[in-house]
């Protein structure tokens, strides 16, 4: 793919997210809870990704394949339902820019001590000042986005 169009891909999956945070925001005020609303949201997108696998695929993976799958590899969907859960809850609260704010703030800390020892399969790339800088601006503009 082209080196352009990673980034462009990544920046439309953020802005997915959060878009996906206050519709299914809503979706909980309708069924009445947070719980509600991401197992419906996980619902409708594991039966797209089913059809997709069906379609793109032409079948579904074997037996072997799910087998020798690490065990830590089955947590995806835990953590996904997690982060889920907890964005219905925050969004009417937080609002979206400081949500997502906090949320990608998460997210950076995370990947910048996978990326260093390289867990989970992720190549070897050492924090230095200049991510660490990165890192830190990032946190300062999430709590300024809580100041309003």
């Amino acid at each position: 793919m082209n080196a352009l169009l990673l980034p462009l891909l990544a920046f439309a999956g953020g802005l997915a997210i959060a878009m996906q945070a206050g519709i299914n925001a809503g979706l909980a005020r309708h069924l009445g809870g947070s719980l509600p609303a991401a197992a419906v949201s996980f619902a409708v997108g594991t039966a797209a990704l089913a059809g997709v696998c069906v379609v793109y695929r032409g079948g579904w993976p074997a037996l072997a394949q799910w087998q020798a799958a690490p065990w830590h590899a089955w947590l995806g969907g835990l953590l996904g339902a997690a982060y889920v859960t907890l964005a219905v809850l925050l969004a009417p609260r937080l609002g979206a820019a400081t949500l997502i704010a906090w949320v990608v703030a998460g997210q950076l800390r995370a990947s910048l001590v996978l990326d260093h020892y390289g867990w989970l399969g992720f190549a070897v790339r050492p924090v230095n000042w200049q991510r660490l800088v990165g890192a830190a601006l990032l946190l300062g503009g999430a709590v300024l986005l809580v100041r309003h």
